[in-house]
């Protein structure tokens, strides 16, 4: 600090303390306001190089007093009836809610003592001030100002954000404050711009002293929001409301569902998980979009070979198709495009899920509950008492599951289902590690699909890759005829996308079950014994098939040794 930043005090001497401005920024502010009459926070955010969101989060820890984003404001909600232009236009607050005999005033300068009390006085309110960034709170005196038509621009009144088991308001009372109008908000915010984003989860994460939010985005990661610490038990218990949890209960895991209405016509599941870590609850929440089984095989992103694999052993009447690989890497997907191919009125089609992911009328469909003794096991026995034609298992996890679904394909029936291994030839080893006789796995299994996601480049944006060296290229497992006419691209970044990616794309391995790998597992052969053969019989493995979505320019090399390294 030089020596003329001693005669800053209050804010500016504060933020000039905590590094978030420099003392002449501040000085130059100091300055202008007296000069313009502003306050001081107002002519501080005329300069470029001051972060907003930071000033606003240390003014609201400093003082004490909730933050806010006025962009989880819906011009509905908004207390027009105390609106007052001599106050709009004079005074840089504005009131954006009312509860009882309290109104709640937006302020990015909580020690403009001047404005909260003509707001009280004007409305015989209590008023409470409530910290936003300067920036917003300008944008919505500006709409309040021209009229209730301008508040509405730019609003998402299209979203008729609803959870459809979340209890009412007059029920949420309790001593989580879980019912304060910028909680419920604020979380149907972040579940909307989720949404928007095209995210597949929510992490919502406390820790000793912070409190942040992050999306993931074709698979992912992505912070976007960090909360004050103090909201961090507030927001949890907003969304274990709206999840049919028991709020009062924090030191056990929980499980919850919503399903969320986001127009007359359209409607998002989230699946919802708990888990109490050494600062708080961590939840996460697993977005669930029915559409997404009605994409058809051909958006999955098959080769026409695995394509026609696959569409072959659905046509079956009998056998064991199994989709293998990490969490998160679209098995459900796969299995649900397969089964939504084979849903027809003259199919009996049962599902046994921990727990069902995406609703399918016209299916079956059956949470497991452990707790209860229904496990996959028995689900599987009493479906074969119900004369199915394909049952899809969620997860074959034990030997009983896995020998009751073994004997149901071979007994006519087509059989669905899931493994957590690397490759298709480790599932069949797997089977075996659990026990399953390798006669039984020889004849039951006809295919195994083993997959990963991988982040699409943008089209918009995509350019070509700098030539690299030919040796490189073989090295990383490219064949020397595919170097002929490759084209690679990479990632840059626009407006329309993340980060130069925009949606995923399926890395497939599909191993059709034949005669000679048949011969392999009934000699007691081993995971390597069978990628050989599969390599023999020109079956790609992850890693080509990567590749081979490099060489075809929907992915760059780096996403491909990120998805596929060895």
């Amino acid at each position: 600090m030089n020596d003329a930043s001693t005669s800053l005090n209050g804010i500016a001497r504060q933020l000039v303390n905590h590094g978030l401005v420099s003392a002449d920024i501040a000085i130059a502010a100091t300055e202008e306001a007296a000069i313009k009459k502003l306050p001081f926070i107002t002519a501080l955010m005329s300069n470029s190089e001051v972060d907003p969101k930071l000033v606003a989060q240390h003014i609201s820890v400093d003082f004490g007093l909730p933050l806010f984003d006025l962009e989880c404001i819906q011009a509905g909600t908004l207390p027009v009836e105390y609106f007052k232009d001599e106050l709009l236009s004079t005074q840089n607050a504005v009131p954006i809610a009312k509860r009882g005999s309290r109104l709640f005033v937006a302020i990015s300068d909580p020690t403009n003592s001047e404005a909260l009390d003509k707001y009280k006085f004007a409305s015989g309110l209590s008023v409470e001030a409530v910290v936003v960034e300067e920036h917003k709170l300008a944008e919505l005196r500006t709409r309040a100002l021209e009229g209730q038509n301008a508040l509405t621009d730019g609003m998402d009144e299209g979203f008729d954000l609803e959870a459809e088991n979340a209890v009412k308001d007059d029920e949420e009372e309790d001593d989580s404050g879980v019912d304060e109008t910028p909680v419920v908000k604020f979380v149907n915010k972040v579940l909307l711009d989720a949404i928007n984003r095209g995210a597949s989860d929510i992490h919502v994460e406390p820790y000793e002293k912070i409190f942040r939010i992050r999306f993931r985005v074709d698979g992912v990661l992505q912070e976007v929001t960090h909360p004050p610490l103090e909201m961090a038990n507030r927001i949890t218990a907003r969304i274990k409301v709206m999840s049919r949890m028991d709020i009062s209960e924090r030191r056990i895991p929980q499980d919850g569902r919503i399903k969320l209405k986001i127009s007359k016509t359209k409607a998002i599941d989230f699946r919802v998980n708990t888990c109490p870590t050494l600062f708080g609850e961590k939840t996460v929440l697993r977005i669930l979009d029915p559409s997404s089984a009605q994409l058809g095989i051909d958006a999955l992103g098959y080769e026409p070979e695995q394509k026609r694999l696959y569409m072959d052993a659905l046509a079956n009447p009998y056998g064991m198709i199994l989709v293998t690989g990490p969490t998160g890497s679209g098995k459900t997907v796969s299995l649900y495009t397969g089964l939504n191919i084979l849903n027809e009125p003259g199919t009996n089609i049962s599902t046994a899920e921990d727990p069902a992911e995406i609703n399918l009328a016209g299916i079956n469909q059956v949470n497991v509950n452990a707790k209860a003794g229904l496990t996959f096991a028995e689900a599987l026995k009493s479906f074969l008492r119900q004369d199915p034609d394909v049952i899809m298992v969620g997860e074959i996890r034990d030997l009983e599951t896995a020998s009751i679904a073994v004997k149901a394909a071979q007994t006519g029936h087509l059989v669905l289902s899931t493994l957590h291994t690397n490759d298709a030839p480790q599932t069949l080893s797997r089977l075996i590690n659990m026990g399953v006789p390798p006669f039984n796995i020889a004849t039951a299994v006809s295919l195994i699909i083993a997959q990963r996601l991988g982040r699409r480049l943008c089209t918009a944006c995509k350019v070509p890759e700098d030539e690299l060296p030919h040796e490189l290229l073989l090295q990383e497992g490219f064949k020397e005829e595919q170097l002929d006419n490759i084209t690679m691209f990479k990632a840059v970044g626009c407006k329309k996308c993340n980060a130069g990616y925009k949606g995923r794309v399926g890395i497939y391995q599909v191993m059709k079950i034949s005669e000679a790998i048949g011969k392999i597992i009934m000699a007691g052969g081993n995971a390597i014994e069978i990628a050989q053969q599969a390599k023999d019989e020109n079956i790609p493995d992850l890693r080509e098939s990567a590749l081979n979505k490099v060489a075809e320019g929907v992915m760059s090399l780096e996403e491909a040794n990120r998805v596929t390294k060895d």
